[in-house]
């Protein structure tokens, strides 16, 4: 098999790059020429360097491609204008999909969010749950996603959505902050702690997009890929504090002022292109649930977690504390 992967110079792109060689397939990966790109080199993948937002760069980059994977994407940053989530998430999608249906790709995978479903009410949510996107990156991936439906409905591209949940596992760096404040006693949760999380280890995703990629069921739907289990903030970050040997956190603060602040911080920051220090983004973090139905996943791609959230949170700790990154 020939495999395209966008996004291949990111954590979730790389880790599929690297399976999908492991496995013997030729593997090509789109990458910008700022990106640092000896790792996928090392292993033997084809870097074509080019932009999602520059069709003509995509053409020769899909010639011959059986498989083409759709990891690429702008994660929320401070400083960035609206425009450039929309150009990446929405027009960028657009192209992969116009240049792969010209190039006759047998299958496109794309890779959505589970926060196009915004924040659960009622959990677990599953893939008929209404859309309802909270920022601008869940609003425009939505729009990726639903455009990636839309060519397979009225054009016959063989496309496959896969809305990971939130990525974890060793070399993640997002979950760094949390791992290392309760390593120091320094989180504080806010609110109750009773809102759900629900994350997905980077192993068990790569294969979720591998199945994805092979069951002719899959084509024209949408399938979420989620760890076994889902639990609550004070559950989760009680799992991580006893792993690292420490006292689980305790404290706990009302969330509106925050929620104020954020937004106050925000106002002044993002203008300036300064990460705030807190935002409401942040603050989602515990007010909003995630939790999920995976059983379509079982049901039509024989998809099973090979990793409880316990070994995951273990292994995960494990490679921060190799690198002295809790420290």
């Amino acid at each position: 098999m020939k495999a395209f992967v966008t996004g291949g110079t990111g954590y979730t792109g790389g880790a599929l790059c690297t399976r999908l060689a492991e496995q013997g397939h030729q593997v090509r990966a789109l990458a910008r020429k700022t990106s640092k790109t000896d790792q996928l080199r090392d292993r033997g993948i084809e870097i074509i360097f080019g932009d999602v937002r520059d069709i003509d760069s995509l053409r020769p980059a899909m010639k011959d491609v059986d498989v083409l994977f759709h990891l690429a994407a702008l994660y929320r940053q401070a400083g960035f204008p609206e425009h450039i989530y929309h150009d990446i998430h929405v027009k960028g999608t657009e192209n992969m999909l116009q240049v792969a249906l010209e190039e006759g790709v047998k299958r496109f995978i794309h890779c959505s969010t589970i926060g196009v479903l915004g924040h659960i009410s009622n959990p677990p949510a599953n893939e008929e749950t209404p859309y309802n996107p909270g920022d601008i990156y869940q609003i425009t991936k939505m729009e990726g996603e639903k455009l990636a439906l839309r060519y397979f409905r009225e054009k016959n591209l063989p496309v496959t959505v896969i809305r990971p949940a939130a990525i974890y596992g060793p070399g993640d760096m997002r979950m760094l902050k949390l791992f290392r404040s309760i390593a120091k006693g320094r989180f504080v949760i806010l609110g109750s702690g009773e809102t759900t999380y629900h994350q997905v280890y980077i192993d068990d995703l790569i294969t979720g997009f591998l199945l994805g990629a092979e069951k002719d069921v899959a084509i024209g739907q949408i399938y979420i890929i989620g760890g076994e289990e889902y639990v609550t903030l004070n559950q989760l970050t009680t799992m991580i504090a006893h792993d690292l040997g420490v006292s689980p956190p305790k404290l706990h603060l009302p969330v509106k002022p925050f929620q104020w602040l954020g937004s106050l911080v925000e106002s002044v920051c993002i203008p300036l292109r300064i990460e705030p220090p807190i935002h409401r983004r942040r603050v989602d973090f515990f007010t909003k649930s995630r939790a999920f139905d995976i059983s379509r996943a079982k049901r039509d791609l024989g998809y099973q977690p090979q990793y409880d959230l316990k070994t995951g949170i273990h292994l995960t700790a494990q490679w921060y504390r190799e690198r002295g990154y809790l420290n």
